[in-house]
């Protein structure tokens, strides 16, 4: 039954971000074809070696653990279930991009992000327990972008890059918060790939963007305590829908 409900969820995200590709896509025919009866705006922007801007995102984000041994093994008493919830988030920041190539350009994003995880725990002989883990975080994605032929007053995008991330407060703000809260460290250190339009206004540029976010650290904290019992590893995974202004 759990890994039904699991494979239920998954497809349920694969909807929503396979309803976003297609959205994004025909956004960015549709104003492409709007577009090629009106003039090429800043038809020198992309020149530029620096550019700078800000962004908005919203995000949905989840917990991907691995159980540990004792979990395996059944030692726990009663607990047979810890179940990652998505939950929903958003952030804000900066861009500083810099060109490289014709097709070529590395971005700096200084964000602050919000972020929410929750562990469902189930026991036979207990209620219920949803741990959450409420964090805010200051993070500096380093991408790499690599843009198409501009046509008209649009072009796609892929993008791809590092993301670290620093805890700067939070519900469980420190490793050995005690027995009552699941620890996480406060550093994170992501990979992210994504892809986007840019469209081309006389006065500025706005770019929606899709981008996919996997933590590669173990971030489980070193308390030890019945939430962490189970748990031998807790990476993160994010995807967000990125708006960004130039």
């Amino acid at each position: 039954m759990q890994a039904f409900n699991s494979w239920r969820k998954l497809n349920i995200h694969r909807g929503k971000i396979a309803f976003l590709v297609i959205f994004l896509i025909i956004a960015g025919a549709n104003i492409s074809h709007a577009q090629r009866q009106v003039g090429i705006n800043n038809p020198n922007y992309d020149d530029k070696f620096l550019s700078y801007g800000f962004l908005i995102g919203i995000h949905t984000s989840a917990y991907q653990i691995k159980h540990s041994n004792q979990f395996i093994d059944r030692s726990l008493d009663s607990l047979y279930s810890i179940s990652p919830k998505w939950s929903a988030g958003f952030s804000l920041g900066f861009i500083v991009n810099m060109h490289l190539a014709d097709f070529l350009d590395v971005r700096v994003l200084p964000t602050v992000a919000f972020y929410e995880h929750s562990l469902d725990y189930q026991r036979l002989d207990a209620p219920p327990v949803l741990e959450t883990v409420e964090t805010t975080v200051v993070e500096l994605p380093v991408l790499l972008k690599y843009k198409s032929e501009r046509r008209g007053n649009t072009r796609m995008y892929l993008v791809g890059g590092v993301k670290p991330g620093y805890e700067a407060a939070g519900k469980n703000d420190v490793e050995f918060v005690g027995d009552d809260n699941l620890s996480v460290k406060e550093f994170n250190l992501s990979m992210d790939v994504g892809f986007g339009i840019d469209i081309y206004y006389p006065l500025f540029k706005f770019s929606p963007e899709i981008r996919f976010s996997r933590g590669i650290t173990n971030i489980l904290g070193s308390a030890e305590n019945q939430y962490s019992a189970g748990i031998d590893r807790i990476n993160t995974n994010t995807i967000t829908l990125y708006l960004l202004f130039q």
